[in-house]
C-alpha cells in the first residue's frame, strides 16, 4: 500500500488544476501580485498571533498563573512525536 504526501488533502493533480484556473481568472501577470498579497496577509496574521501569545503569557505571569504546566505538555507532546516519527520512519523505510 503506499501512501503519496497531500497538502491539505489535496492531490497534486488537483493543485494543478486549481492553478490553471487561476491563471485562467487572474492571467499569469497578476498571480505574483496576488501570492505577494496572500503571502504578507499571512505574515500579518501570524505577527498578530504571536502578540495574542505574548500578551497572554505576560498577564498570566503578572497574575502569578503559574505557566510551567503548558510548557511540561508541550515537552511531552514533542517527545512523543519524535517517537512516533522515529517509528514511522522505520516502517516507511522497511515498505
Amino acid at each position: 500500500m503506499i501512501h503519496y504526501s497531500t497538502y491539505l488533502f489535496i492531490s497534486g493533480a488537483e493543485i494543478a488544476v486549481i492553478l490553471f484556473i487561476a491563471i485562467l481568472v487572474f492571467g499569469a501577470d497578476k498571480l505574483p501580485e496576488i501570492a505577494r498579497g496572500l503571502g504578507k496577509g499571512m505574515r500579518t496574521l501570524k505577527d498578530a498571533t504571536n502578540e495574542i501569545k505574548y500578551e497572554i503569557t505576560k498577564t498570566a505571569d503578572n497574575s502569578g498563573i503559574d505557566t510551567s504546566i503548558t510548557k511540561d505538555v508541550k515537552k511531552e507532546i514533542d517527545k512523543i512525536k519524535d517517537d512516533l516519527e522515529d517509528f514511522t520512519g522505520s516502517v516507511k523505510r522497511k515498505l
